[in-house]
């Protein structure tokens, strides 16, 4: 890749496609694949995050399913027609991880009450407005944060979609290089967490000190989000997951002993170390988590006003776009500012959202911070690694607390709280696929307004179809049974009982804020160091693994400067590739697992873990990984330039 087109450290940055050329971008044909993955996705990760509480980016999987699509079925070449593609498609799995974190609580609630499910309607219109809000509070952002801060901020997910994009664009060695982390990366995910060959979690007791533990994601797209991001970025995420699991933990066990303290319901030494980061750490994290947010709103409202006043000035001076180049045209800011008032009203006024007008108030002001927060920081860890429901909780108890003092209490502030948290939980989620899938665009040199259209289009449809999904699971099998537990939903569950019945753990919220307040002080970037708090260290882990090698690339010795830009490109070529091929074998094996076979599903016919490897196959099976990125980089010959 030449100096124009690298994505990082370059000086001058150009689009792939140049801002005079015009090629096929918002067709029919984009339109339709892009739908019917945002349905595919959105159903998909619905079960896969209700069942282990997590969902897979869908823009690199929607993107390399669209390139076999539009080039090979097709026969036609368009990067622009890819990127719009992957632009809608992703649209539903982000919009399926803000639903399931918070909805699956009223169907709980319903039950337990003795009450029918909330409708298919009441799910359509609050999936529906925060979504379009997600889209619309993003827009006026994009400058700012994709832009400017270009090289800044990584984008992990939007620059490793680019590469697979650009690789499937230019052909020869440097697609081969994409196309062979995607595949390895498929086979490696698919025997791991397929076939159950080995275990792609693991973990080990420390010896002689009770309730501490470490353990690594041993996942292709960890190593591959870790080596985008960089060594620093991984290394505050690490430091975070390791206070967690290696003080706090240990601490709470040693000092909690046999006291029972809420939210656990049984003795703390009954709780073992996943007991106590389920009860207690998850809540310093998200105290963590919100305080990082507020002082990123803070440090970040100068940018942000600055953000406004040129888009308003731009407005005013009724700047047509067609006067503008084509990649730096948005949608016009009287459309965004008309269409988030009329989605508010419509949230206060509609009687299937149970919202009163504070509460939409509250939609408005929270909406926009946390768009804000989540679009910048998944330019830091990326969109598998926002921690939308560590914003949800923090929603959830601010404004349970402000509904409580305004009298609106009892199964009313309840529903009503439920609904804000997943209104404002669907808008992070839909701000930082925004964020990402516009970051794609702008390395590739797509249309802003058309890749924002899009997005709305994949809102539209993702709303829509997520209600049925939700009925279906529930009808088969119960949120909060042991076939999908939904973890997230039930804890958001447990924060909005515990406000209203003046019963939640404050001190662990305020001592996760403390420490963000600690690190902020001593200069560590708050919001990667809080989502490693916050997320199990296993994930973080993995992530390291991949800062790490990347760190190793930067700091050898080579021959020349020009060689070591060329392997960590490489690199960051086929890292791409595996965040891609465990994404799309992580989509297979979500729809597997729903597809019934005989007396199970197909994915417990595939299932062979009574012949697996153990811990001892997980490591070497990483290893050999790691050991793929180093043969495309520093172990790699040209044979082209050795001929």
């Amino acid at each position: 890749m030449n100096d124009e087109k690298t994505l990082t450290g370059q000086k001058e940055f150009k689009p792939f496609i140049p801002a005079d050329r015009i090629l096929p971008e918002f067709t029919l044909t984009s339109i339709v694949l892009g739908c019917f993955l945002a349905i595919i996705f959105g159903a998909a990760n619905a079960y896969l995050g209700l069942r282990v509480g997590m969902t897979v980016s869908a823009s690199i999987p929607a993107a390399v399913i669209s390139m076999g699509v539009i080039r090979v079925i097709l026969r036609r070449d368009s990067i622009l027609e890819n990127n719009i593609v992957q632009t809608i498609g992703s649209a539903g799995e982000s919009l399926a991880a803000g639903a399931i974190f918070t909805l699956p609580a009223l169907f709980i609630w319903m039950k337990d009450w003795g009450m029918p499910s909330p409708s298919l309607l009441k799910i359509a219109l609050i999936a529906l407005c925060g979504g379009l809000l997600g889209v619309l509070f993003m827009i006026p952002l994009r400058k700012a944060l994709i832009v400017k801060e270009h090289g800044v901020l990584p984008y992990p997910e939007g620059t490793a979609c680019a590469e697979v994009l650009l690789a499937g664009e230019e052909g020869g060695s440097k697609a081969s290089v994409v196309f062979a982390g995607l595949g390895i990366a498929a086979v490696y995910k698919f025997i791991a967490d397929g076939l159950k060959l080995f275990p792609s979690e693991i973990e080990w007791e420390i010896p002689g000190y009770q309730n501490a533990a470490i353990g690594i994601d041993v996942l292709p797209a960890l190593l591959g989000v870790g080596y985008i991001c960089g060594y620093k970025i991984s290394g505050y995420m690490f430091a975070g997951a390791i206070v967690g699991w290696i003080a706090l933990i240990p601490l709470i066990g040693l000092f909690g002993a046999d006291a029972t303290i809420f939210p656990a319901t049984v003795p703390i030494s009954e709780l073992g170390y996943w007991g106590i980061w389920s009860s207690y750490i998850k809540y310093i994290g998200a105290g963590a988590v919100a305080c990082g947010g507020i002082l990123s709103l803070i440090k970040s409202l100068p940018l942000i006003i600055d953000t406004f006043a040129k888009a308003m000035k731009d407005y005013s001076n009724r700047e047509s776009s067609n006067n503008a180049l084509r990649t730096d045209a948005d949608l016009p800011m009287s459309i965004v500012l008309i269409g988030c008032l009329l989605v508010v009203i419509a949230i206060w006024l509609i009687p299937s959202i149970p919202v009163n007008f504070i509460g939409a108030l509250l939609i408005a002001v929270f909406g926009f911070f946390f768009a804000t927060v989540s679009s910048r920081l998944v330019g830091l860890v990326g969109s598998s690694n926002n921690p939308v429901s560590g914003m949800a909780i923090a929603t959830l108890l601010i404004c349970t607390m402000i509904l409580k003092s305004s009298g609106m209490t009892g199964q009313e502030g309840m529903m009503g709280a439920i609904a804000i948290g997943s209104i404002i939980c669907i808008i992070a989620a839909i701000a930082g696929d925004t964020s990402q899938d516009l970051k794609t665009g702008y390395i590739v040199g797509a249309t802003p307004k058309k890749q924002q259209i899009g997005e709305l289009v994949g809102v539209v449809i993702s709303a829509l179809t997520i209600g049925a999904v939700l009925y279906l699971l529930n009808a088969a099998w119960g949120f909060g049974s042991k076939e999908i537990p939904a973890p997230q939903a039930t804890l958001m569950q447990l924060v909005v009982e515990g406000v209203m019945n003046g019963n939640l753990p404050w001190a662990f919220i305020f001592a996760g804020a403390g420490i963000a307040i600690a690190v902020e002080i001593i200069g560590i970037p708050v919001l990667p160091f809080a989502v490693g708090l916050y997320l199990p260290i296993h994930l973080s882990a993995g992530i390291m693994s991949g800062g790490v090698i990347r760190l190793f690339l930067e700091k050898r010795k080579s021959k020349s400067e020009e060689i070591r830009k060329e392997e960590i490109n490489r690199g960051i070529l086929y890292t791409s590739g595996l965040i891609a091929g465990e994404g799309l074998v992580g989509v297979l094996l979500a729809i597997l697992a729903i597809i019934p076979f005989r007396s199970t599903t197909v994915a417990g016919a595939i299932d062979f873990s009574s012949f697996s490897l153990g811990k001892t196959g997980s490591v070497i099976a990483f290893l050999l990984l790691a050991l793929t990125l180093f043969k495309v980089t520093i172990w790699y010959k040209d044979k082209n330039k050795t001929a």
